[in-house]
């Protein structure tokens, strides 16, 4: 899997890592990444989608 590197906002890095851990939603923080790109890539199709703008070969 291809590592990546990205500059976030120390408030946003806090709010994330309340989601991490053992009491947390996600196990680490590049699952929470992930979690986050998918979700925000769904919204993103769906909102195409009803927009008419998605090619239906891309999906």
């Amino acid at each position: 899997m291809p590592k990546i590197s990205v500059e976030i906002p120390e408030e946003l890095l806090r709010d994330l890592d309340e989601h991490v851990g053992d009491d947390g939603k996600f196990v680490n923080r590049s699952d929470a990444v992930r979690a986050s790109i998918r979700k925000t890539l769904d919204l993103l199709d769906d909102i195409d989608d009803r927009h008419g703008r998605l090619d239906d070969d891309a999906e």
